[in-house]
């Protein structure tokens, strides 16, 4: 799954990197508030975790360009303001959530996934319906009663299916979602990953639409050739 990470500060950004890759999140880091206007334009992100604080300024103005242009990317941002006013600003402006600096990465993780599960509009951890679900906490798939877990790379490519099990992704919508900019993605590496997710949980897994991509395969359907 690809966050973007709009961080200054070397110290605090390194550190959310760090947590961030190990919690299996792809992450691309930026930092000043151009250079984040410009990823958020260029690429999908799940999430984005902006600084309202740059040193360069600019914070609360990406924000507000990026919902003026009517682009929906979950946003968490961070303050080290203690005047309930910065965050509140941020909240009204779109933010999805506010956090207080300094702050636990352990809370911040916990936030991303509550901000994860309410922008795909679920009250819980858990993402599809009782035959096939993904946990975002343990980052498992729930298939009939059994739990599996999962690598990063097949968490962010089911987290992108069940997200919109009616619709066929293409490969770039998918590579976009599964790969970050330091990754040197092999032309095959997405068909590789899916027949290895449909080879631990049977072809029924997942949908190939020749010619234009995959998608959930639903009850009722046909295998495909």
């Amino acid at each position: 799954m690809r966050v973007l990470l709009v961080e200054d500060d070397l110290q605090m950004g390194q550190a959310l990197f760090r947590a961030l890759k190990n919690d299996g999140y792809r992450v691309d880091w930026v930092r000043d508030a151009r250079a984040g206007r410009l990823a958020i334009d260029a690429a999908y992100y799940a999430v984005v975790l902006l600084d309202l604080g740059l040193l360069c300024g600019g914070g609360l103005e990406l924000l507000r360009a990026s919902r003026e242009s009517g682009n929906k990317v979950p946003m968490l941002t961070f303050t080290a303001s203690s005047d309930p006013e910065t965050r509140v600003r941020s909240l009204d402006v779109g933010a999805d959530d506010c956090v207080l600096k300094p702050f636990d990465v352990r809370e911040v993780l916990a936030r991303i996934r509550a901000v994860l599960r309410r922008q795909a509009g679920y009250a819980t951890s858990c993402l599809g319906d009782e035959s096939l679900s993904l946990d975002l906490d343990r980052r498992a798939l729930w298939r009939d009663g059994v739990a599996s877990p999962l690598s990063a790379r097949e968490f962010a490519l089911m987290h992108a299916l069940l997200e919109r099990p009616e619709a066929i992704l293409s490969r770039a919508q998918l590579e976009e979602r599964i790969y970050g900019w330091g990754n040197e993605v092999e032309s095959n590496a997405l068909d590789v990953l899916i027949h290895s997710m449909r080879k631990r949980f049977g072809r029924a897994l997942i949908r190939n639409v020749r010619g234009i991509g995959w998608t959930l395969m639903h009850a009722g359907q046909a295998l495909p050739a």
